[in-house]
């Protein structure tokens, strides 16, 4: 068993785990914006996914996405299984447990939808360009590709939760703001994804201009 991918993948979904648990709660950030708390951590879920798609190729990314998927809809049952079940006639917190944990049918499919096309255009985009730039130019690879994604994640979340909720002019601005702060956070972490990615392909023995990383290419299997 490769133990460094399997812990990438864990990372991984436990970062996409964990953004849904905590995006019910908004916090107020400098200059006035307002987002889900789930930001906090649901970028470093894209900068894993920059990891494995670099290190380990699309397909295998495209496996972790689906992976991500199964275990998100795993908890999301558990959850709602818990939340329907009688309460012990002591405990008194039904409430705040449905307030915090509760799901609508329209957040989750508007959670899941964003999430299965943003993180696959991700890890598509990312190879692509390291196919056009012959494996150069991580940076751009990284930084481009988390734009690409958490764009397509951004706008189709917004759009199916809130649509006809929020104004179109709230709607569009508060796109316009996690897509920046998004990107941003892959900004920040473009050194330590360096530092990662330079010293899996080491281990794993792959080109780290990736010329021989021919999984990496292969983008239609």
């Amino acid at each position: 068993m490769n133990y460094r991918f399997v812990s990438m993948s864990m990372l991984f979904t436990a970062c996409l785990i964990t953004a849904n648990i905590i995006a019910v709660k908004i916090i107020a950030l400098p200059g006035g914006w307002f987002v889900p708390a789930g930001l906090i951590v649901f970028p470093l879920s894209y900068a894993f996914n920059d990891v494995i798609s670099e290190v380990y190729g699309f397909t295998a990314m495209r496996r972790v996405i689906w992976l991500g998927f199964f275990c998100n809809l795993v908890a999301v049952i558990a959850i709602f299984i818990g939340g329907i079940w009688t309460p012990a006639p002591f405990w008194t917190m039904q409430s705040a447990y449905n307030a915090i944990l509760g799901f609508t049918p329209r957040l989750l499919v508007a959670s899941f939808a964003a999430y299965l096309v943003g993180e696959y255009l991700n890890a598509y985009v990312l190879v692509r360009i390291k196919a056009l730039t012959g494996g150069r130019y991580l940076w751009m690879r990284t930084i481009g590709s988390t734009a690409v994604g958490e764009a397509f994640d951004t706008i189709i979340f917004l759009s199916l939760a809130f649509f006809g909720i929020l104004p179109i002019p709230a709607l569009i601005s508060a796109m316009l703001a996690q897509w920046l702060i998004k990107v941003a956070y892959e900004i920040v972490m473009t050194w330590p994804t360096y530092l990662l990615v330079g010293y899996l392909k080491k281990r794993e023995q792959v080109s780290t201009t990736g010329s021989s990383d021919q999984e990496a290419y292969r983008v239609s299997a």
